[in-house]
């Protein structure tokens, strides 16, 4: 039992026997810091089954716990807050208890299985600021939910089919007079994204001479030559032509080799890959199903619709009147196949923008309809939209901040800071750019991390390659901080006496928000919130320096006092280890 469940526990009791009322729970929080206490009982709402004064009423629980509770050695009340003190020997033993803080926190793995989507591009251009946002969250929505103890999958679905796939293929063909990515030393999907930019100035061209000819805006639109043929390539696709299936294979391997480049620059990668060329046709079989089922009705056109009203949604198309699907069949067929090809799935969570909030809350609810057990355990990661100082960004117009080249303005950032602060003199060229590289992506991971997904995000590179504050660069130099200590302090005992040893407040601070850990992932799993994690970490690194700043660590003449403190700062340094990589963030031993 936890002594927080002690606690509790204990204070039910107290209730009982001091007033004979029956508590059903108690309210437990962290003292607040400008109180004396570690854990804090909060009485006024006892008041419902226990009659008095809250003051005396806590004075009473207060006595109570000191007397049956090993670990409470002190109490005070503040109005209706009973501010408890744990004894230092209860910091100590859970200190000493601990094994291994590198796996600190960490659960073993379950055998139901999680599926977490996401990145999910097209394959007709490049990844993008966006897509960065998405990926991060992701990967590190996966990484905290292996951590909590969870089976993950991680999964993709390449969207490389559709009109937008056949503009950039029939703007290559038209105007590229076959170039090639080695050809133009550039990578695949950029080679690609800028033939999808080309198709859209040449076809806007187009719509500009139409309406010169008299024709409207919407006219124009459809009846530009560009469009069409655009249009006659996705028939031609569909039915299988060998010409345009060949330059479809051989433009979209160009950019999967593009986008695998990508993710490993980011640090990102997945077990399992969808496309949806091939899963565009799935869902119809379920459809039919459904219809036997009364989860779906047919209209008198044909079309296939699922009457959500009575759920608060509305009437929702699944399939439309000359049989052939739309997004929400492709989806409900997707999500069951993956079930097939992988029966422990027992959940997944797309990780897509919050613009599709409407869609997964219609997906969902179709699937629970439908019977599948694991519906229940769906959820969608909405998320914000990023943006930057100079305002949005469109790919159309190619005024899209590529992921390559904001990877390249970070790092470049990095360098600029870190060459100002002059502190890696020292260091061999090919360190320095490993270090500005691992700086540069730290700083863009947490900026982005450490704000709840579901807020919209205004980036700032210069602002998160800042050394203070609640950064990650901030976090990092700490780290590396604590690596000199280490390496200055050598070899020190396993085995600590601890018997007399009297605790420092910083020191028993310090293992308090160590303690905190295992709870931080579980809570961060349950959220799916990286946010969580990225906040934990900076809390703990403020700790850490403030105890640096004014407890001597090697300086003190106590050998049982350094040894404490080294272990006590090689233990923090696990910690943002092991945080940062559920983040995604690698940390200097140097910096």
């Amino acid at each position: 039992m936890s002594l927080s469940n002690t606690i509790e526990t204990q204070i039910k009791t107290a209730v009982q026997k001091l007033y004979g009322a029956n508590l059903e729970s108690v309210e437990l929080q962290p003292t607040r810091k400008d109180f004396e206490g570690d854990v804090t009982a909060v009485v006024f709402p006892m008041l419902r089954v226990v009659k008095g004064n809250p003051v005396q009423i806590g004075e009473a629980i207060g006595n109570y716990l000191v007397k049956n509770v090993l670990e409470i050695e002190k109490f005070n009340v503040v109005q209706g807050f009973l501010n408890i003190v744990l004894s230092d020997s209860y910091y100590l033993d859970f200190f000493n208890s601990v094994e291994d803080f590198s796996s600190f926190g960490k659960v073993p793995q379950g055998t139901k299985a999680l599926m977490v989507e996401y990145s999910s591009p097209n394959t007709n251009k490049p990844l993008h600021l966006g897509h960065v946002r998405n990926v991060l969250l992701g990967y590190s929505v996966s990484e905290i939910e292996k951590a909590a103890g969870k089976k993950v999958y991680k999964t993709q679905i390449i969207n490389d089919r559709g009109i937008h796939i056949c503009k950039s293929m029939l703007a290559w063909e038209k105007f590229g007079n076959g170039e090639t990515p080695d050809a133009a030393d550039l990578k695949g999907d950029k080679l690609v994204g800028n033939y999808y930019v080309k198709f859209d100035k040449e076809y806007k061209k187009q719509i500009e001479e139409l309406k010169a000819e008299g024709k409207t805006e919407e006219e124009a639109k459809v009846q530009a030559p560009l469009i069409n043929e655009a249009q006659e390539m996705l028939r031609k696709w569909e039915a299988g032509d060998e010409e345009t299936v060949s330059l479809w294979n051989k433009m979209n391997g160009w950019v999967y080799k593009g986008f695998e480049e990508t993710y490993k620059s980011i640090g990102v990668d997945f077990d399992f890959y969808y496309y949806e060329s091939d899963t565009y046709l799935l869902g119809k079989d379920i459809i039919e199903e459904g219809i036997k089922k009364d989860v779906f009705f047919m209209k008198d056109d044909g079309s296939v619709w699922c009457d959500l009203t009575e759920d608060g949604l509305d009437e929702k198309l699944v399939l439309r009147s000359d049989g052939t699907a739309v997004y929400m069949t492709q989806d409900i067929g997707t999500a069951v196949q993956r079930v097939k090809d992988h029966p422990d799935v027992g959940g997944m969570i797309y990780t897509v923008g919050n613009e599709q909030d409407y869609h997964f809350k219609v997906l969902f609810l179709i699937l629970k309809k439908l019977g599948y057990t694991w519906a229940e355990n769906l959820f969608h990661l909405s998320y914000g939209m990023v943006d930057l100082p100079s305002g949005k960004m469109k790919s159309r117009e190619g005024t899209v901040v590529d992921a390559d080249d904001l990877i390249a303005q970070m790092t470049d950032t990095a360098r600029t800071i870190s060459e100002e602060l002059g502190k890696i003199d020292d260091f061999s060229q090919d360190e320095k750019e490993s270090l500005y590289r691992m700086i540069g992506l730290g700083a863009l991971k947490y900026y982005i991390l450490k704000v709840d997904p579901k807020k919209r995000i205004l980036f700032n590179p210069e602002e998160s390659v800042d050394f203070q504050g609640n950064t990650g660069p901030f976090i990092q130099y700490t780290y590396a901080r604590i690596q000199s200590i280490l390496r200055k302090a050598g070899e020190i005992s396993t085995a600590l006496d601890l018997a007399s040893f009297k605790i420092h407040p910083k020191e028993k601070e310090l293992i308090k928000i160590i303690q905190q850990y295992p709870d931080t992932i579980q809570l961060a799993a349950e959220n799916y919130s990286p946010a969580l994690i990225a906040n934990y970490t900076y809390d703990l690194v403020k700790e850490f320096n403030s105890f640096y700043q004014n407890v001597p660590i090697l300086a003190t003449d106590n050998e049982t006092e350094k040894a404490f403190r080294v272990k006590l700062s090689e233990a923090v340094a696990e910690i943002i280890k092991s945080a940062f990589k559920l983040l995604g963030i690698d940390v200097p031993e140097r910096m």
